[in-house]
Parts: structure tokens; C-alpha cells; sequence
């Protein structure tokens, strides 16, 4: 690990499959202990990067080192010294949770005389302890989440990846999987995380922001939603939100509406004089206000208006 307490450096990397860039010119660091995301949709370059640093492909440009390994000379030593969960979770489904174990134990080298140990530690941390005896392909997805995970950090890894590691699980397991996540980290673990839900952001220490392979923000999520100054955002609750939307589309000083649970988010240039006008737009058309107040933007709010502004750049 290099002394300064950074366990992942990215300089201008690049990643292109022919005349495709992938990863367009990305630079970031990474603290030891910190949890850092990485959020975007898919296809903007998340797992590719994440493949890059943990030294399965090689990059096309820049440099990176994770842990102090450069990841175009010395993949083979990057992989020994991290820990990799993928959304598709490497497990065998034809093995018992402690068969899983045993495999992956063997796989990374553990030593023989500390196995049994790891193996109890494991099971504990995901809560598997009543579940050793159960076919993994008869876990729940949560479950199975919680597994991958234990076998991905069975060699203590110093800096984990988890690329979307919570795609496709229930809100309630993905909850339980970010504690763990936590408890990493206060043990002083790296934990570097892609996601395209953007509840998720709110988890992480600081985040970046990726669309069509490069970052368009980084930071810590508040930072981020403070940097928001060009939008201002209000809660909409009416009567009727999709007459609401038709009325508030064609008001001056209105930038954009968009349907958020079950009211509206309407974006402005200046909540004090958008009020008036959102209350006199929707009363000329019969529409009761039940709750009009401005709100500070969500991480979704703040990745629609980075990518409205990056296909503004684009224009």
C-alpha cells in the first residue's frame, strides 16, 4: 500500500475497443478506509474501469495503480491483493455455503492453519452460521449477495471492488449489505463500489459520476448537491400531477417537471418568483396545491441536470 493513504491512484485513463472509447480520460484517487462510488448507467464505463484496476484488462492510455501495483505491469500481484465481487456473484451453486467457502479459501491462497477461523468469521458476518449446510442455488438473492461478498474478502483484502454488487436485490437485503459494507470500512478496508441506483450514492463517502466513459462530477454526495446552484428545486403535491405538468410546462421561469412518488419535482431558475407562478398556472385550470415548498435537490436531481449539461457540451 503506498504510504500516503492512497490505495487507488488514476491518472487519464483510457480504455477503447476499436474506434469505441469506453473509458474517456478518468482521474481519481481513493483514501484508504474510504468508500467510494462509482454511479452512473449502464454503459457509461463503470465496470470497465473496475475491470482495468483489478488487472483483468489492460488500458489503452494513462495509468492507475491499485494498493501500489501498477495495473498494466503488475495485474498478477493486484489480484492477490484484492478483493472482487461481480453482479453475476462467482459462486457454485452445486456446493454448500461452507463448500463455497472451503473452494474460494483454497483459491486465494489462505493458509491452511487460519482457514477454519476465517471460515467462522465469514459465516458470522453474513449471518450464514444457521445456513452452512444449505445448497447455495436455494439461497435467496440477499443471501447469496452476502456469501459472494465473505468469499471475496475470505484473504483480507486490503481494497475491495463490488461492481453492482446489489443489482437485482430487494431493497430490505441491499440495506442490510451496505451495513456490512460499513463495517469494512471502519475496519479499514477500501471499498469501491459501482451502482446505477441512485439511493445508493447517499452511502458512499465521496462519489463520481460517469456518463458515456467520462466523470462528470466528483465528490462527497452532499458537496455535490450543493454544487447544484443553477437548479432550485420544489415539491409539487396537487390534485391532479399530470395536468400539473401540462400546466407548469408552458410557464415562464419553469426548467423542468418531472413526476417524483407521487407529486412532482418542478426545477426553476428562482423558487420566489416561481411560486406565484405555479400557484396562478394551476388555479386558472382548477387545480388544488396541497404542498408547494422548495427542497434540496436528491442525487437524482443532481445526475439529470450533470447529464443535461454534458449533452448541452455535447450540442
Amino acid at each position: 500500500m503506498n504510504g500516503n493513504g492512497v490505495a487507488v491512484e488514476v491518472r487519464d485513463l483510457v480504455k477503447r475497443f476499436g474506434d469505441f472509447v469506453a473509458v474517456d480520460h478518468v482521474s481519481l484517487s481513493v483514501g484508504r478506509g474510504e468508500i467510494f462510488g462509482f454511479l452512473g448507467p449502464n454503459g457509461a464505463g463503470k465496470s470497465t474501469t473496475i475491470r482495468i484496476l483489478c488487472g483483468l484488462l489492460s488500458p489503452s492510455g494513462g495509468s492507475a495503480t491499485v494498493g501500489g501495483y501498477d495495473v498494466a505491469t503488475q495485474s498478477e500481484s493486484i489480484k492477490r491483493n484484492i478483493g472482487y465481487m461481480s453482479q453475476k456473484f462467482s459462486l457454485y451453486d452445486d456446493l454448500q455455503v461452507e463448500e463455497n467457502i472451503d473452494f474460494f479459501s483454497g483459491v486465494y491462497g489462505v493458509p491452511a492453519a487460519t482457514r477454519a477461523a476465517r471460515k467462522e468469521y465469514i459465516l458470522k458476518m453474513a449471518g450464514l452460521e444457521d445456513r452452512r449446510h444449505s445448497m447455495t442455488r436455494l439461497l435467496a438473492g440477499g443471501w447469496k449477495q452476502r456469501l459472494a461478498l465473505g468469499c471475496a474478502i475470505l484473504h483480507q483484502p486490503a481494497i475491495l471492488f463490488l461492481d453492482e454488487p446489489t443489482s437485482g436485490v430487494d431493497p430490505i437485503a441491499r440495506r442490510g449489505f451496505w451495513d456490512l459494507i460499513y463495517q469494512l470500512s471502519e475496519a479499514g478496508h477500501t471499498v469501491f463500489v459501482s451502482t446505477h441506483y441512485m439511493d445508493e450514492a447517499e452511502y458512499c463517502h465521496r462519489l463520481a459520476l460517469m456518463y458515456r466513459g467520462k466523470i462528470v462530477a466528483l465528490g462527497a454526495p452532499e458537496e455535490l448537491k450543493r454544487s447544484l446552484t443553477s437548479h432550485h428545486l420544489m415539491d409539487l403535491e396537487s390534485s391532479d400531477p399530470l395536468e400539473s405538468m401540462k400546466a407548469l410546462e408552458a410557464t415562464p421561469g419553469i426548467l423542468d417537471v418531472a413526476v417524483f412518488g407521487g407529486g412532482l419535482h418542478v426545477t426553476v431558475d428562482d423558487p420566489l418568483p416561481a411560486a406565484p407562478r405555479i400557484r396562478q398556472a394551476l388555479s386558472s385550470r382548477g387545480i388544488a396545491i396541497r404542498r408547494l415548498e422548495p427542497i434540496q435537490p436528491s442525487m437524482e436531481d443532481v445526475f439529470v441536470a450533470m447529464i443535461e449539461q454534458e449533452e448541452r457540451r455535447a450540442a
